[in-house]
C-alpha cells in the first residue's frame, strides 16, 4: 500500500518503552504465560521467514493494520482485541458493532509506545513495513518481550520488500495467500472452524461474481492516492487478482512494483477503458477521496480527455479492497458489476 504517514521513531524511545513494559507488565502476564499447555497449544507457524510460536489463545491482541483487524473481527474475536490502528476506510459492513468496542490508538501507524501500553500478547500486521524499522517497531523488539508477531503472507510471498517503495513482486499474488492468513489467525486464536467457514464464504463470493464473465480486451487502471505523482497498481498485487479473475487487462501490467508512482502523461498515453479509484478516508496523501480524484481527472488538461474520464467509467473501491485483504473479494464483486454495467464484459 502507498506510504502511510506516521511520527518518527527513535531508538531511545523504543528502548524506554520496552523497559517500561517489562517493568509494568510484571503483575499482568500475557495469556501465553498464564495458560501453558492449553489444548491444541502451542501453535507454531512459519510466517514470512520466521517461526512464530503462540503458547495459548491471545487475549490482548493488537492488530496494527486495518486488514488484519477486519479478519479478526470477522472471526468473532473482538473481545480478544486490546486495540487496533492504521485505517484507510470505514470498517467492513456488518462489523460496525464489534469494531466499536475495540479502541483505536491511531488512524495512522501508532508509536511503539502506544502499542506497548496495551500490554499485548500478540501483534499482527498486514504489511512487513508495519513491523519493521521505520514502522511501529521491528518484530524482534516485540519478540524479545515474549510477544509473538504475525505478518500477512500476502505481503511476503514472492515479494521483495527490502528496497524503498511498496515492494516488488516476482510472481502474481493469489487469494490463496489471503485465505492462508485467515486460517493462520484462526489457528492462533483456537477457532479453526471459523476460519474455514470464512474462507468458504469468500470463495463462494468470488465464484458468484465471476460466473460467466469475460472482460478480455478491457483495460483497467487502479489509482490508490496522490494527484501530483499518483500511486498506480502494478501487475501482481491485489488489483492483479481482480483483473485476472475478470479476464481483463491491467494498463500497467508491465511493472512488477506493487504501487509505482507514474506520471500522468504516461497514464494518458496508456488511456485505460476504466479507472478503478481508491475512495479513502485517511488524510496522509493528496486526493484521498474518490470525489477529489474525480475532480482532478475531469479538470486536469492531461487527464480530462482520457477515454475513461470522458465516459465517466469510474469504479470506486475502498483502500482495503485494493490491498491483499479479505476485502479484495469486494473489489472483484464491484469491478465485475461495473464492467457489466458499462457493457465492457460478457
Amino acid at each position: 500500500m502507498p506510504p502511510i504517514a506516521g511520527p518518527a521513531r527513535s531508538a531511545a524511545l523504543l528502548t524506554a518503552a520496552l523497559i517500561l513494559l517489562t517493568a509494568c507488565g510484571g503483575g499482568k502476564d500475557s495469556t501465553a504465560a498464564k495458560s501453558p499447555g492449553t489444548d491444541g497449544y502451542p501453535v507454531t507457524l512459519k510466517n514470512c521467514g520466521r517461526t512464530v510460536t503462540v503458547d495459548a489463545p491471545p487475549e490482548r491482541a493488537v492488530p496494527v493494520d486495518q486488514g488484519s483487524t477486519e479478519i479478526l473481527l470477522s472471526l468473532g474475536l473482538a473481545d480478544r482485541l486490546a486495540a487496533t490502528a492504521t485505517w484507510t476506510d470505514p470498517v467492513l459492513g456488518g462489523l460496525e458493532k464489534a469494531n466499536a468496542g475495540v479502541p483505536r490508538i491511531s488512524d495512522n501507524r501508532p508509536s511503539s509506545e502506544k502499542v506497548l501500553d496495551q500490554e499485548p500478547d500478540f501483534v499482527s500486521a498486514s504489511f512487513e513495513s508495519t513491523l519493521a524499522k521505520g514502522g511501529v517497531a521491528p518484530r524482534e523488539q516485540f519478540e524479545k518481550l515474549g510477544v509473538p508477531t504475525y505478518v500477512s503472507p500476502a505481503d511476503c510471498t514472492a515479494k521483495d520488500n527490502s528496497k524503498d517503495g511498496d515492494g516488488v513482486r516476482s510472481g502474481p499474488l493469489t487469494m490463496d495467500s489471503v485465505y492462508a492468513e485467515v486460517r493462520d489467525l484462526a489457528r492462533v486464536f483456537g477457532v479453526p472452524g471459523r476460519g474455514e467457514k470464512l474462507v468458504a464464504g469468500l470463495r463462494a463470493r468470488v465464484r458468484e461474481a465471476t460466473d460467466g464473465i469475460d472482460a478480455s480486451g478491457t483495460s483497467l487502471m487502479y489509482w490508490f492516492a496522490n494527484s501530483e505523482s499518483p500511486y498506480l497498481a502494478g501487475c501482481c498485487g491485489a488489483p492483479g487478482i481482480i483483473t485476472r479473475e475478470l479476464g481483463a487487462e491491467n494498463a500497467f501490467a508491465d511493472t512488477h512494483e506493487e504501487w509505482p508512482q507514474i506520471s500522468w502523461e504516461t497514464v494518458a498515453d496508456r488511456d485505460p477503458d476504466v479507472l478503478v479509484i481508491g475512495d479513502l478516508t485517511r488524510k496522509s496523501q493528496t486526493a484521498e477521496s474518490a470525489a477529489k480524484k474525480i475532480a482532478f481527472l475531469e479538470s486536469d488538461p492531461v487527464t480530462k480527455n482520457m477515454n475513461a474520464v470522458r465516459h465517466k467509467r469510474y469504479v470506486l473501491l475502498s483502500g482495503q479492497a485494493m490491498n491483499p485483504t479479505i476485502r479484495t473479494v469486494e473489489g472483484v464483486e464491484r469491478v465485475a458489476a461495473a464492467l457489466r454495467s458499462f457493457g465492457l464484459a460478457r
